[in-house]
């Protein structure tokens, strides 16, 4: 007999075939050591709920007072526990050693400084399961199946207006392309650009790209980053296909790419045929003016855009798009298999409403005053130290500059403490030249905490700094 699926009920797989097993007799005694064995190896582990006596019962074809038993014996014998309309659990693996789970916790520090992550607690839960209710009423039953490779339309069209609006993008919903990230976006551009050659990256940059590209068996190469970003000059002495820039606001440095040079990099893509990779992370949070328009718009046929929800909303949606050339476009969706499997499509239905019924805007403009009021909290609780504070009045992060030195004894400290920072130099390309400064710093972001959490937070920060003698 065997149980394992359970209409109306939770399911529970039992093997009770006879077995030779000295001085086991009966179905009850069967049941008492199928269960017993399940909680000793791991396989039900501390928590797990049974099915209720009765379910579990219609599905091995026994008695419900058998399997009623059975819980009570074991409950007796400190296996189980069970509470009046609670149900029934395993609370006890017996002693034996159990094959060991590794579930990838980690001890969550005190407080979250870490960049690149917005302030999840404010997500708003209440519109995004209004919108999933209305784009789940309103889809056509083709939406439930695997689409276009370009991603839903009613995603592709509401980001092409939203883009276009906002950030001043040139594009129309067929040369958008939803991806699972940026990415992933980078990923899907890398091997449409092949290994021959090089990818160029800023010198200071998301080392996660870097990585990317590396898992791909392909490889990066930089260019330099001054006070005005990055130094398009560079790539006149490197041969590749296409550079990747965070010209809105640069990662982690935090100033914007100067004019001149965003017409330059623009110049050097049509004099070569490349491209460029225009990571637009965090466009639409600047806190003084305007932000800056996306690089995008200067030569839609050289430049490719990336954005997402996860610095707006939250990494998890795992939701990004990317605007593409249009000889592109084919490319990419070849890269990526042909079909669009790797975004889920209802997320892409429901971000499609969010950004429709305006939502997303709302959204927007409420966070970026919260995010403003933070920035301006944590540069006034830093202006008794020496430090720098580095790049536009804009983002989730801060870029901290220490004096010479200073950068491994501030992030010693911050881990002691319980703090999750990130140091700069973790930023800086490997092969970076002499030429390309090496400033010691850290990056705070100080969009990561709740709200609650946030002056604690920056209390805590400023104590470690006045640890390091700063």
């Amino acid at each position: 007999m065997a149980s394992w699926a359970n209409p109306g009920s939770r399911d529970l797989h039992l093997d009770l075939r006879e077995r030779i097993t000295p001085g086991v007799r009966g179905a009850r005694e069967l049941l008492l050591t199928a269960l017993r064995d399940a909680v000793r190896s791991g396989r039900l582990a501390t928590g797990t709920v049974l099915p209720p006596s009765r379910s579990l019962a219609a599905d091995l074809g026994l008695a419900r007072n058998t399997v009623a038993e059975a819980y009570a014996e074991l409950v007796a014998e400190g296996w189980l526990a069970s509470r009046q309309g609670a149900g029934t659990w395993v609370v006890n693996n017996g002693g034996a050693a159990a094959p060991a789970r590794s579930r990838g916790v980690r001890t969550a520090p005190r407080h979250n400084l870490m960049p690149g992550s917005p302030d999840v607690a404010e997500f708003p839960r209440n519109e995004w399961v209004a919108s999933t209710r209305r784009a789940l009423a309103n889809a056509p039953t083709e939406a439930l199946r695997m689409g276009d490779a370009r991603g839903r339309p009613e995603l592709r069209e509401a980001v092409a207006e939203y883009l276009g609006r906002v950030r001043g993008v040139r594009t129309s919903p067929d040369a958008v392309v939803i991806c699972a990230g940026t990415r992933h976006g980078v990923e899907l551009l890398a091997r449409v650009f092949g290994a021959d050659r090089p990818i160029a990256l800023e010198a200071y940059g998301l080392f996660i790209f870097r990585d990317a590209i590396a898992a791909l068996g392909m490889s990066t190469t930089p260019i330099g980053v001054d006070e005005h970003g990055a130094v398009i000059d560079d790539l006149d002495r490197v041969d590749v296909p296409a550079v990747l820039l965070t010209p809105a606001h640069h990662s982690p440095l935090g100033m914007p790419l100067h004019p001149s040079r965003r017409t330059a990099v623009v110049d050097w893509a049509q004099r070569t045929n490349g491209y460029v990779i225009d990571d637009d992370y965090d466009g639409e949070f600047r806190y003084d003016r305007q932000p800056i328009g996306a690089l995008q718009a200067l030569c839609p046929d050289r430049v490719a855009y990336l954005g997402s929800a996860s610095k707006s909303l939250s990494p998890v949606l795992r939701l990004g798009w990317m605007v593409l050339p249009a000889n592109l476009v084919e490319p990419v969706i070849a890269a990526a298999g042909d079909a669009q499997f790797y975004v889920n499509g209802i997320a892409q239905l429901t971000m499609a409403d969010f950004i429709a019924s305006g939502n997303y805007d709302k959204h927007i403009r409420r966070m970026r005053l919260r995010y403003r009021r933070r920035r301006d909290t944590l540069v006034e609780a830093l202006g008794r130290f020496d430090i720098g504070i580095g790049g536009l009045n804009a983002g989730l992060n801060m870029l901290l500059t220490l004096p010479d030195g200073a950068e491994p004894e501030v992030v010693q400290r911050a881990g002691e403490a319980g703090v999750a920072l990130q140091g700069l130099s973790l930023m800086r390309h490997p092969l970076a030249g002499p030429d390309v400064p090496q400033p010691d710093g850290v990056i705070v972001g100080f969009g990561t905490p709740p709200e609650h959490a946030f002056n604690a937070a920056v209390e805590a920060l400023c104590d470690i700094l006045a640890a390091s003698g700063l």
